[in-house]
């Protein structure tokens, strides 16, 4: 979460690369180191940088609907699409996976220094035209890889001056990692440098470079390669892939919603402060862990947590290793942080039954349908320490979980960036509160003007849910 400077330091980091690409030449896109895009007739661009975007930004006004989901899940859309050794799998939980292999490829960890070789199936979506044009993207997966497989999802962009963007890498990702001895298993990653002067890729998210603009994303396609072991039969299965694209108009202030809801969930709370010095090399500990953190207590509302054996590598002295373990395990090599928007959805979806989303909503009032269908959130937000009276500091990036709201309208909220557990329900103005997670411009503690994270939201659900909790992801838009 919080340095002693007052700003979270992975999203710092966030910043500082999103600065550098930014000011860097573009225009060129540049190669993929050693990878292996197999399903590319030349080699793709390199990815990422930080899901945060580039400070003061620029945006054009957007229409009244922001926010375009599109999620692959069922029989029918596996199905679909351009399949090149993949198969679909019609099953209670329908997915798809490697069926014949298309062939071999080399790929060198740039996080180990060893190059391996995998067998390769491939497939990509039918276009998606996005209902807002766009100009953020963030993918997401729901997946399953055993020991010995990985996958890479990719996306590429239509603008609206009618020209494509090459296939980004928008994540490189397994379940595991190799830090017990097994040497067949890449680490996370998300790519550096991925532009092409008219976009960029920052992490996780991909960005019109100049949304002051009329340049916009107008539709997607996403290419999923699944990868594993030569002559093994471990295959990835991966039953829920999709994006969010985004037009979030550009404000310093938001409209204030009228409270409709007064309710509060029984999360579990947890506090990333307690883990502080806890496995320094997962982002220098618990200080920056706001995010796997805040997946934990959501994890655990749904009745889902690790095992006593896959918390066995955790020192039994440590409090909550479930913790430590939600760490490790959405842990980006490239960012060097456990913030990545949607490694943590994917941890999270690694639980049985488990569904797993990155969006972005629109108000207060989203949030309240969800929970008073019984659907806490994550939620994304930066502030000064006098923008959020009773935080007592200030993050340029930090994850909270809405459980409810007061009588008054207020937010009640876990916020992992508490002394102990006990502490961790906090309860916080409406108005504040809201403005801080929705505005896309704000002041730093410079006085210069950054950006903010527009109402970036994780929600976490399991697949057998009630009518009432579908309706209300259905009216903010996820299905």
């Amino acid at each position: 979460m919080t340095d002693s400077s007052g700003s979270s330091r992975s999203t710092t980091r966030r910043s500082v690369l999103a600065a550098a690409v930014a000011v860097a030449a573009g225009g060129a896109v540049a190669a993929t180191a050693a990878a292996s895009d197999p399903g590319a007739s030349g080699s793709a661009a390199s990815g990422s940088g930080a899901s945060g975007r580039p400070a003061a930004r620029p945006r054009a006004k957007a229409p009244s609907r922001s926010v375009d989901n599109r999620f692959w899940s069922s029989y029918a859309d596996w199905s679909a699409g351009t399949h090149n050794g993949t198969r679909a799998v019609d099953a209670a939980r329908p997915g798809i996976e490697i069926g014949t292999p298309a062939g071999t490829v080399n790929y060198a960890d740039p996080h180990t220094g060893r190059t391996a070789t995998w067998e390769y199936a491939v497939w990509t979506s039918p276009e998606h035209a996005l209902s807002v044009p766009a100009t953020e993207a963030i993918a997401s997966w729901n997946a399953r890889t055993p020991s010995g497989t990985w996958l890479q999802i990719q996306l590429r962009a239509q603008y609206s001056d009618g020209k494509r963007s090459p296939w980004y890498v928008m994540g490189r990702w397994t379940s595991g990692d190799d830090r017990e001895g097994d040497t067949g298993t890449i680490r996370r990653t998300s790519v550096d440098g991925q532009k092409d002067g008219k976009t960029s890729v920052w992490t996780d998210t991909l960005a019109v470079d100049d949304p002051s603009k009329s340049l916009r994303v107008v539709s997607y396609q996403l290419r999923l390669t699944l990868y594993r072991k030569p002559g093994g039969t471990a295959t990835p299965r991966v039953w829920r892939l999709g994006a969010m694209g985004s037009a979030v108009p550009d404000r310093f202030t938001v409209p204030a919603s009228e409270p409709g809801l007064a309710k509060e969930l029984k999360v579990p709370r947890y506090s990333q402060n307690t883990h502080i010095g806890q496995y320094p090399e997962y982002d220098n500990g618990g200080e920056a862990w706001c995010s796997p953190t805040s997946s934990q207590m959501i994890l655990e509302f749904w009745g889902r947590r690790p095992t006593a054996d896959q918390l066995a590598w955790v020192n039994p002295d440590f409090a909550d290793p479930q913790v430590c373990h939600a760490a490790r395990f959405t842990y980006d090599y490239q960012y060097e942080g456990c913030g990545n928007w949607p490694f943590n959805a994917a941890y999270a979806a690694t639980y049985d039954d488990m569904q797993a989303v990155v969006t972005r909503l629109g108000s207060l009032t989203d949030l309240e349908k969800l929970i008073e269908a019984g659907i806490p959130a994550i939620t994304s937000q930066s502030f000064l320490e006098k923008e959020l009276t009773g935080a007592g500091y200030g993050t340029a990036g930090h994850l909270m979980t809405v459980i409810g709201f007061t009588k008054d309208g207020d937010v009640i909220a876990n916020d992992p960036a508490s002394d102990d557990n006990e502490a961790v329900r906090r309860v916080y103005k409406r108005r504040e509160w809201e403005n801080i997670w929705l505005r896309t411009k704000r002041y730093n503690a410079d006085g210069k003007v950054v950006s903010g994270t527009g109402g970036v939201c994780y929600l976490y659900f399991p697949q057998d849910i009630s009518a009432a909790q579908r309706r209300a992801l259905a009216a903010v838009g996820v299905e």
